[in-house]
């Protein structure tokens, strides 16, 4: 019993501290996913791929992050902390165990409690920014909010490959604007990472593109394969947009007849 006690107590210890470096690093400008994973990577001693260390290295509030997560990690702390706690709430004679077993349970589901909590989350959010602005000396911001992430809309990113719709086209030939989608940048191998590309550039297959816009437009393109379908998913989805568009005229004009 104590064992799985014990076992579960690190391990509820061990989520609350990857939960607040997620937190941490998504205010740096990391997606939700890259966050979690880097914390959880950095805290077992995984380690990273070569693009995911150049994410941490290249970033100095990140490397802070990612540096104290894996000396809590590699030193035991954790565990350390939970064989204390065990010691102190669990003495020898049997009511005692009963009422330190108590204490043990109450407590483990309060972490619980946290580790799920979307409450405890806004909260450790704005310590978190309060803590990154007054130590990293970085303006730091909430990227997930800033984007509206919440409300269907997303960041994602694909590597092109030969068979995608994407391939060998220009932005302009695309013309993903009037799906509602926006392409933040394009990284290519053996250049230097193109922020905010123009009309006129075109997408080579290995591509990295990274687009911003409603999930369900992003999963549509990504799926496309260059035949006669993607031409038709792309017609569908300008229009729902022209429609989208449209109807939030639409509104705008209803609220200034109300003003």
């Amino acid at each position: 019993m104590i064992a799985a006690i014990t076992l579960f107590l690190v391990v509820a210890l061990s989520a609350l501290i990857t939960k607040v470096a997620t937190i941490a690093l998504i205010h740096t400008g990391l997606s939700t996913q890259s966050a979690k994973f880097q914390s959880r990577s950095a805290y077992t001693g995984a380690g990273f791929t070569t693009s995911e260390s150049e994410k941490i290295m290249n970033h100095p509030v990140r490397r802070k992050i990612i540096f104290t997560l894996m000396l809590v990690g590699n030193a035991g702390i954790v565990t350390v902390m939970s064989s204390l706690i065990l010691t102190f709430v669990l003495p020898d004679t049997v009511s005692s165990k009963l009422y330190g077993l108590l204490i043990v349970i109450v407590g483990m589901s309060f972490l619980w409690w946290a580790i799920k909590s979307e409450w405890v989350d806004r909260g450790l959010s704005k310590i978190i920014s309060r803590m990154l602005k007054k130590y990293a000396n970085l303006d730091v911001l909430d990227y997930a909010a800033v984007l509206h992430l919440k409300d269907d809309y997303k960041v994602s990113e694909k590597r092109i490959s030969e068979d995608d719709w994407m391939a060998n086209k220009t932005l302009r030939e695309l013309n993903l604007r009037h799906e509602g989608i926006s392409i933040l940048g394009i990284d290519r191998k053996g250049r230097d990472y193109i922020g905010s590309p123009t009309g006129s550039f075109d997408i080579l297959p290995d591509d990295v593109v990274t687009i911003y816009g409603k999930a369900e437009v992003i999963k549509n393109i990504f799926s496309r394969k260059n035949d006669f379908k993607a031409a038709v998913s792309h017609e569908e989805f300008v229009k729902r947009e022209d429609k989208r568009i449209e109807d939030q005229e639409e509104r705008n004009d209803l609220d200034e007849k109300d003003l």
